[in-house]
């Protein structure tokens, strides 16, 4: 089969790396689109993929939002149009879900409740199969207009499956002279948000970080690996002078890490469940409301809440040992070429217009 796969983020390669390599080892054929955003095509050079490079994202404003998915739209349709696919699969993504059914392309998108977005009420519609959690509630979903029957829920979440290959570099601590013998801990902060101040903490839960961090550093025999999301939030950490924080300079091996690590401590996000699928105890110091998936590991144990110093227990792990089996991202595969094989190029038009009554809106036309 001929498989379009489109990247947006670079987070996206890290998942469906280990689909594209399976498809391409059972002798089909992957054609990759990547926005020039978050440094999207360096990690597909990491990952050993290439492919053809769009416009950038464009942040901000409905406006420049609009224009930006005109644009990318426009140049999906001109390198798409010609590849004959037959099926296709992407993430989050109006711009290639629109793109998909004007040319008739099967197509199946990836979501996850932490980015689901009122955009993602056009993707739904416009897509043929809606991957997601068993986590998150239908309830959720049919709120954006999905119908039951597009739905493709999998056990787990997206974390357990993309490390399924994962093989860790046992000298990740050693390449950032970092002693093994010592309580060592991960910290993420959460990427930064808009409108605060310079300098000061730009998440919501920054500050409970930042002061679980200065406590937690200065303990005896603890040293903590602060992975940054950009410079100013390194230097902001590097401020409390805690003398058991190191910051590196530039990217690190995150699963390495997290792997060698007693403990990974953040506020939310990707690091605390690539923990929780690998077996390293995880914390985050978030109070809000989780995400389905993780309010699932909250109540599965596999990650805790973190408010004061003495709830994170400072010990050495035994062994990694993920408290699941580990889940193969073949499902993944076998269900994209099953949409490809047995959905036909039919007319798309026909189709949106039922799902938009179906769900007691007015067509997305």
């Amino acid at each position: 089969m001929r498989i379009w796969v489109d990247i947006t983020d670079a987070s996206h390669v890290v998942f469906f790396a280990p689909i594209v390599r399976r498809l391409e080892d059972a002798g089909h054929t992957v054609t990759l689109t990547a926005r020039r955003f978050a440094n999207a095509d360096l990690v597909l050079r990491r990952y050993g993929l290439s492919g053809v490079l769009t416009t950038g994202h464009r942040g901000g404003s409905l406006g420049p939002r609009a224009v930006g998915l005109l644009n990318r739209t426009a140049q999906l349709l001109g390198s798409a149009s010609s590849g004959r696919f037959d099926v296709a699969a992407g993430s989050h993504a109006s711009d290639f879900a629109l793109t998909a059914w004007t040319l008739g392309i099967p197509q199946m998108t990836f979501l996850d409740d932490e980015r689901l977005r009122r955009s993602n009420a056009v993707n739904v519609r416009l897509v043929d199969e809606v991957a997601v959690p068993e986590a998150i509630p239908t309830a959720t979903l049919g709120a954006l207009g999905a119908p039951l029957e597009k739905l493709f829920r999998y056990p787990g979440f997206k974390e357990e499956y993309y490390l399924y290959d994962a093989s860790p570099d046992a000298e990740a601590l050693k390449r950032l002279d970092v002693d093994p013998r010592r309580v060592i801990g991960v910290v993420r902060p959460a990427r930064p948000e808009r409108g605060f101040a310079s300098g000061a903490p730009r998440t919501p839960g920054e500050a409970a970080l930042a002061g679980l961090v200065r406590e937690l550093a200065g303990r005896r025999n603890v040293t903590l690996v602060l992975v940054a999301r950009d410079q100013e939030q390194r230097q902001r950490y590097l401020s409390l002078g805690a003398p058991g924080l190191i910051a590196p300079d530039g990217p690190v091996d995150g699963v390495g890490l997290i792997a060698a690590a007693d403990f990974v401590l953040g506020d939310g996000g990707v690091m605390t469940r690539e923990a929780a699928a690998l077996g390293t105890p995880a914390y985050t110091v978030s109070l809000g409301a989780s995400a389905a998936v993780d309010a699932a590991l909250l109540a599965e144990g596999r990650l805790k809440r973190a408010v004061k110093p003495d709830d994170v227990l400072l010990k050495k792990k035994r062994a990694r040992s993920a408290l699941t089996a580990p889940r193969d991202p073949q499902l993944f595969v076998d269900r994209l070429l099953e949409l490809g094989r047995h959905r036909s190029r039919r007319a798309r038009l026909g189709r949106l217009v039922q799902d938009a009554g179906d769900a007691g809106t007015p067509p997305l036309v």
